[in-house]
């Protein structure tokens, strides 16, 4: 790749250090992140490389003055890793392209191995029989000519990736399932030159169909659903409205802002920056940014962050950071650095295979070589004894063993509403001991109800709901919501920042603070139940009214925090909210371990602590603050109506209103381990009873590919198990 083609993707720091992010082919597992990091690391001038597992994505940093880009994707190259800088919908069609590959060789191997079974029946019986050789022959040729070319085919992602492996020096699960595939298909072949009775052309297919069934789990189970780059870049803006000393002002690209600079915000629009309230009074929607639903006035010399939505009136900011630099880009990069730290995260099955490869390679060397100096036998039948051990080993069960479940457990997680983003999320679940949960959104519902819902006479309804309706502020618009859909007044006057008016039948109808309404009367007690609440009042006439509008508890939120302490876990708040805001919530649901008007930065902080201290944190979150402290849990889950970068970095998403998934999400992931680890014990003992049966010869590579066979379908039928694990429940609206 040409030089001018990576410098675009190079990011520079002070003190000459450049670094990129670079997406990297064939990542499968925890030896390939460790084969990376350990082989960059002996580049003196790369100071530092990490790996994202679940991403299959490489930071890397190294001194400019040493070193080019080129030269650390040239080094990933030699590891045996094609690399190419992170492009997000390169990578998501790269995915999806290696799904299409792995799907169409299943397809193929499928097919051809039920071809190949019919004739392998017909020269089984026939060897026992009375078969003409020639019939036998020419059915073994058929097989040659349906099983060559599928192996070909079916076998190139177990190919490519051990030759990769073997060019770096390095060996890898697929480098003896390469080596016994095809090992087996050369015997086969000269045994069918020879007019031999045996050829096992039907146990390899039969093979790479298991392997490639595994394989496609396990790509399926890993590519993500969404990208966390494209949503959080949707909410930075590319242009701001910079005001001039002469105050005209000028529509420019973000880049050119800079700090010190004047910029102006309208009702309606996105703060583009970092700064501080010169002019103006308004009203902004922080909620992505601390949680809160409630808008927050703000006016001279109060602080506005990129990301949040100014709501009333316009404001003239001092700039004090644009792009980088920003509360929403230290999101961005928290958010990185988290996802990073939870890929390190080694799965049961990467841990079972790390002994697999030497492991095998060893049995099958030590059957050759200790069959030729026994005797007795040629070394071509010592070969197929030591082919046999590979192929009775090949890693069927071991490759089913985790995907197999995680595809059933996904499937009984959908019933229950539950969607599972990563295929070791049930596992990172089930070890969880500690619950965190956010409070706006997550343990209440996201949008606001009517608090004092009493206070408001029936035939009252219908005028407030219309007149609520006329205006685009988030408290009468979810006041309008929680009264229903009703078609807005017309002729509806509104007082920035204060509230709406319209005559009606020859009176004044007001809706809006409590001053505009005059109703500081009817507010003390409202306020004074209420203290967490946002307030409306209502007039009409002498009439008047004051409405509390506040967060409502999700549907069976209280037995989700029994049944999660019941379950072992302690429960812990922690918020962006008011702390005042929190209190009366954690009180109603008997938590004691709370802390509000966090930042993200501080709630990511308190998780790497609780980490750090060897806790394993579920973290249960909705918002934008909550994003990086989902990336960075244990394992996280989110409500459907979270915000988009927040299912992102979430591992399981839940539909509906009530909160019983959590709940649900827990038991089925523990049950689900328990079968995973039942799967790889029966694999262990599978392996402790064929292996000895094929070095001693008792075996051959039709009887191991059968043996093979017969482990998967074991582990299989066990993964069936994992569809209970808590009662099913209706589907709430």
């Amino acid at each position: 790749m040409a030089a001018q083609d990576l410098s675009v993707f190079v990011s520079h720091r002070d003190g000459g250090i450049a670094s990129m992010e670079l997406a990297v082919d064939g990542i499968r597992c925890a030896g390939c992140m460790q084969a990376i990091e350990k082989g960059l690391g002996r580049e003196p001038a790369i100071l530092g490389a990490r790996v994202n597992l679940a991403l299959k994505r490489v930071s890397v940093e190294w001194r400019e003055a040493l070193l080019k880009p080129e030269a650390v994707v040239d080094k990933l190259g030699a590891l045996g890793f094609k690399a190419y800088p992170f492009v997000p919908e390169r990578q998501e069609e790269g995915a999806a392209s290696e799904e299409k590959r792995l799907l169409r060789g299943l397809g193929v191997a499928g097919f051809a191995s039920m071809n190949i079974m019919l004739l392998s029946v017909a020269v089984w019986s026939g060897n026992s029989g009375d078969i003409d050789p020639t019939t036998r022959d020419f059915f073994h040729w058929l097989s040659a000519l349906i099983a060559l070319p599928t192996a070909a085919y079916a076998g190139r992602p177990f190919f490519e990736s051990a030759l990769r492996a073997l060019r770096a020096r390095a060996v890898n699960m697929d480098v003896p399932i390469t080596i016994g595939v095809v090992l087996a298909l050369a015997m086969s072949v000269a045994e069918t030159w020879n007019h031999g009775h045996h050829a096992y052309f039907d146990g390899v297919v039969m093979l790479l169909f298991f392997l490639l069934i595994g394989r496609y789990l396990d790509q399926l189970m890993r590519r993500r659903t969404r990208d966390l780059a494209g949503n959080l870049a949707a909410l930075k803006a590319e242009t701001a409205t910079r005001l001039g000393a002469d105050g005209s002002w000028t529509i420019v690209p973000i880049a050119a802002i800079r700090p010190d600079d004047r910029v102006i915000v309208r009702p309606g629009e996105r703060v583009s920056v970092d700064g501080i309230v010169e002019s103006g009074r308004s009203e902004l929607d922080q909620s992505l940014v601390t949680g809160e639903t409630a808008p927050v006035a703000v006016g001279l010399g109060e602080r506005v962050h990129a990301g949040t939505l100014n709501l009333t009136g316009a404001l003239a900011v001092r700039v004090e950071a644009a792009g980088q630099g920003t509360l929403l880009d230290e999101i961005d990069r928290l958010m990185s650095q988290a996802v990073g730290s939870r890929s390190r995260y080694v799965r049961l099955s990467d841990r079972a295979a790390r002994l697999y490869a030497p492991v095998v390679h060893t049995l099958s060397a030590v059957t050759f070589l200790g069959w030729l100096l026994i005797g007795g036998i040629s070394w071509p039948e010592a070969l197929m004894i030591a082919v046999t051990v590979l192929i009775i080993t090949c890693p069927c069960a071991l490759g089913l063993a985790i995907p197999a479940v995680q595809v059933v457990a996904a499937s009984a997680l959908f019933r229950r509403r539950i969607m599972l983003k990563e295929g070791d999320a049930l596992e990172r679940l089930a070890e969880a001991d500690i619950a965190v949960f956010d409070k706006t959104g997550t343990l209440t519902l996201p949008e606001p109800d009517i608090l004092n819902a009493e206070a408001l006479p029936v035939e009252r309804r219908a005028e407030i709901g219309a007149l609520a309706a006329a205006s685009h502020h988030p408290l009468a618009q979810a006041l309008s919501r929680a009264l229903g859909s009703l078609p807005a007044h017309a002729d509806v006057r509104e007082e920035r920042g204060q509230g709406l008016s319209v005559m009606l039948d020859g009176e004044e109808l007001r809706l809006g603070s409590v001053a505009f309404c005059g109703a500081e009367t009817e507010a003390a007690p409202v306020m004074a139940s209420h203290r967490s609440a946002s307030f409306i009042a209502y007039r009409r006439g002498a009439y008047r009214t004051v409405l509390a509008l506040g967060q409502k508890l999700r549907p069976e939120a209280r037995e989700t925090i029994d049944a999660l302490r019941a379950a072992g876990l302690e429960i812990a708040i922690l918020s962006g909210d008011r702390p005042e805001s929190v209190a009366p919530i954690a009180a109603e649901l008997g938590i004691n371990h709370i802390q509000a008007g966090l930042l993200p930065a501080d709630k990511l902080n308190l998780l790497d602590s609780m980490a750090a201290n060897g806790r394993k944190v579920l973290m249960v979150g909705d918002g934008l603050n909550d994003a990086p402290a989902l990336a960075g849990a244990h394992v996280s889950v989110s409500p459907v109506s979270a915000t988009h970068l927040a299912q992102a970095a979430a591992d399981i998403v839940f539909l509906g209103e009530g909160l019983k998934p959590v709940a649900d999400a827990l038991a089925i992931a523990r049950k689900a381990r328990g079968l995973m680890l039942e799967n790889l014990w029966f694999a262990v003992l599978y392996n402790a009873v064929a292996v000895p049966v094929a070095m001693a010869g008792f075996a051959t590579p039709l009887i191991a590919a059968a043996a093979m066979s017969g482990s998967s379908l074991v582990v299989t039928l066990n993964a069936l198990r994992a569809r209970s694990g808590a009662p099913e429940t209706e589907a709430r609206a």
